[in-house]
């Protein structure tokens, strides 16, 4: 399974549409056959789905995503897992294992200003990030 991975840094980023990059990886029969790291292109409600099924992405992994853009997503048969954070790198293996599990959206659809990667607030607030 093809998933992308909303990317800043070495991290999960907690905004899907307004992440810096995304870490594309397919996973099959517990491994990784491919991983790669692209640009965000930018964002505008219905690119971001169209252009990752493109890509052949069948899961989003992200922090957060307003339920506008989960529906967009599901229309063109890409899931989401959210609520995640920490390490790319460790959320790569747990998808690896299948032991990847979500939560709740980490952002609150309305909340910030702005669209896309220049969004500059959002409602999330400063969580710790748990790294040992």
């Amino acid at each position: 399974m093809k998933h992308a991975i909303s990317t800043d840094g070495d991290f999960v980023s907690a905004h899907f549409g307004r992440c810096p990059h995304f870490t594309i990886v397919s996973v099959e029969g517990g491994e990784v056959r491919s991983a790669e790291t692209i640009p965000n292109p930018g964002h505008h409600p219905g690119f971001l789905p169209q252009y990752l099924h493109e890509r052949g992405v069948e899961c989003i992994v992200a922090g957060g995503m307003g339920p506008r853009a989960q529906q967009l997503f599901a229309e063109k048969g890409i899931g989401a897992v959210l609520g995640v954070e920490g390490r790319v790198a460790d959320v790569i293996d747990r998808l690896r294992r299948g032991e990847l599990t979500g939560g709740a959206s980490m952002c609150s659809p309305g909340a910030g200003k702005g669209y896309g990667i220049e969004k500059t607030e959002c409602d999330h607030g400063e969580r710790p990030l748990d790294i040992p």
